[in-house]
């Protein structure tokens, strides 16, 4: 049984930070690239960021590469996603996604290719 808990969302003001938490139940968790996507009101999920398992190689999407950043602690089976000089355009239901099967590479930025899913956390930023 795998099972993701993310964990850090809330209600903050343009230009403030949030450092969300993904803790995962998997004892395969040190082999797998773990993503964060997120759901805008209205829209359909899209991909943020995700790390590979050695956290040595990590893709984002273009409108969060030079405020976000992912790490993992591998000790403590948690992917985190620190955020930073935040927008409204960054409210959204933010979701951690784990895959060990697809390999590492560009694919990866599709969301749909996750097989397991947490349950989310809100992130409002207000203007």
């Amino acid at each position: 049984q795998v099972q993701l808990v993310e964990s850090g969302g809330g209600l903050v003001r343009a230009g403030d930070s949030l450092k969300l938490s993904c803790t995962v139940s998997s004892r395969t968790f040190n082999k797998s690239s773990l993503a964060w996507v997120r759901q805008p009101p209205g829209r359909e999920r899209e991909f943020v960021g995700v790390i590979n398992w050695s956290a040595t190689d990590t893709y984002y999407r273009d409108s969060v590469k030079d405020r976000f950043t992912l790490s993992r602690d591998n000790a403590k089976n948690t992917v985190y996603l620190q955020m930073n000089n935040l927008t409204p355009d960054d409210t959204a239901r933010y979701y951690c996604g784990a895959d060990w099967t697809a390999g590492w590479g560009p694919w990866l930025k599709n969301w749909k290719v996750y097989r397991y899913w947490g349950q989310g956390t809100q992130v409002t930023v207000s203007s």
